[in-house]
């Protein structure tokens, strides 16, 4: 591990990882909920998991920031959507540039961390939104895009979603000759390619044709929850060879196996508000009703400690040097009992601290692991 750790100080920078680790989070919605809410992500907010005021107390030094749709926008304004969110993102900056800056590589995040500026990346949440169209990878790619998450849990016509590949009789499975063109293209522009998301067939596609390190970029433990969404150990194990990074999903539903059958009957129980936010707050509606059942919701929230046990799982099983920190915050109604927004990630370090974790492998996996997979990815 020493080996490893020598280079993560001198690319960083600063004296110490046990006095400050760089902190990155690897996913968050935010800009795709703010279309709706119209909320300035400069100021504090009430609602919600992020903002620069609570980024800056929360210790986080790098965004990478979510740009999604569903598949409900398919050709013709799939991407048109990606652009939008990525203005918004670019507005941001333009009112707070002394707060955050977008970053390109891992030599522009650690002059964001020297200037104590918070380092915004962009991360394209679902293949789809290139609309099959290599000149729409590559305009996005120009815009900033670092990774594109191959699908979402629509499958494209040339790779296959985790969602499809466990339930619903497909034709083929994994990636296409196009979509291993589409990670080619990824490796050539230097755009890391992410596997969260996609089914089995097309992870081991894609590990079969990448030439650079890939990342899961907000995933959990199978083992410990059986979510298609989440990770077999095998896949975890096939990831580390790849020297990509699994970043760990905070969502109560892929980390706590007995979310789900707790929160359909909160959704039958309120069938009919549900039915009317839908009208007015689309895919984000559970998150709106929770806000509104505050009480209630909470208890179905497991407690942090099944967060931790993910955690350390995947630490086990592929070592502290591939495993990382990918919220999914503003993208999910509930998450673990104490993480309520960017705030709380200080938190998780206590916790992996209780366990007996060196700050060493805590700075690899709150920031020191993207940064090497970036670096890889980037050539800077």
């Amino acid at each position: 591990m020493k080996k490893l750790l020598f280079p993560l100080f001198v690319l960083i920078g600063f004296q110490s990882l046990a006095q400050q680790h760089l902190l990155v989070d690897t996913h968050n919605d935010v800009l795709s909920s703010q279309l709706l809410t119209k909320a300035d992500l400069g100021k504090l907010q009430r609602s919600g998991n992020f903002d620069l005021v609570r980024a800056a107390k929360g210790g986080l030094n790098a965004q990478v920031f979510s740009i999604w749709c569903d598949e409900s926008l398919g050709k013709g304004k799939a991407f048109s959507r990606a652009n939008r969110e990525i203005d918004s993102l670019d507005a941001l900056i333009r009112r707070n540039p002394k707060k955050i800056v977008l970053v390109n590589n891992a030599a522009e995040l650690k002059q964001a961390y020297k200037q104590h500026r918070l380092a915004a990346l962009i991360g394209v949440e679902g293949g789809h939104m290139i609309e099959n169209r290599m000149d729409y990878l590559d305009s996005l790619a120009k815009r900033g895009m670092r990774y594109l998450t191959l699908t979402w849990n629509n499958s494209t016509p040339w790779a296959t979603s985790a969602r499809d590949e466990t339930s619903a009789k497909l034709k083929r499975k994994g990636l296409t000759g196009f979509g291993k063109q589409i990670v080619h293209r990824l490796n050539t522009l230097g755009v890391i390619v992410d596997i969260s998301h996609v089914g089995e067939a097309t992870f081991y596609d894609v590990l079969a044709s990448t030439t650079k390190p890939v990342i899961a970029s907000h995933s959990c433990a199978y083992s410990l929850n059986p979510h298609r969404r989440n990770l077999k150990d095998k896949q975890l194990k096939a990831l580390a060879k790849n020297g990509g990074v699994a970043f760990v999903n905070f969502y109560s539903g892929f980390v706590d196996p007995s979310y789900d059958a707790k929160e359909q009957l909160f959704l039958k129980k309120h069938a009919r508000e549900l039915n009317a936010l839908n009208k007015i707050y689309g895919p984000y509606a559970p998150m709106k009703l929770n806000e509104l059942h505050k009480a209630e919701a909470d208890k179905m929230r497991p407690p942090l400690s099944m967060l931790i046990k993910h955690i350390d799982h995947m630490v086990k099983v592929m070592g502290p040097e591939h495993v990382g920190i990918g919220s999914d915050f503003d993208g999910s109604e509930s998450y673990p009992t104490g993480l309520d927004s960017v705030v709380d990630y200080p938190k998780i370090v206590a916790e992996l601290r209780k366990l007996g974790y060196k700050e060493e492998a805590i700075g690899l996996i709150f920031g020191g692991n993207f940064l090497r997979v970036l670096a890889a990815n980037t050539g800077k």
